[in-house]
């Protein structure tokens, strides 16, 4: 198959690639919003501690070493 694709000529190779490109396209987001919700189950859950000082913490560092 890529021999007889690289013998297609150059706007035939394009729209090849735009189709494959749309056709992924497609097939990806139709699996990703499958899987969104169960990807963010237990995402509000806490941890039973509070981190808020640690959050803080990390976030100053975050700061410092972006403005450096």
């Amino acid at each position: 198959m890529q021999k007889q694709v690289l013998q297609l000529s150059i706007s035939e190779r394009w729209q090849l690639t735009q189709t494959l490109m749309e056709s992924l396209r497609q097939e990806t987001s139709l699996v990703s919003k499958k899987g969104n919700l169960s990807r963010l189950r237990g995402i509000t859950k806490g941890s039973g501690t509070s981190d808020n000082e640690n959050i803080g913490a990390d976030y100053v560092t975050y700061l410092t070493q972006k403005y450096q």
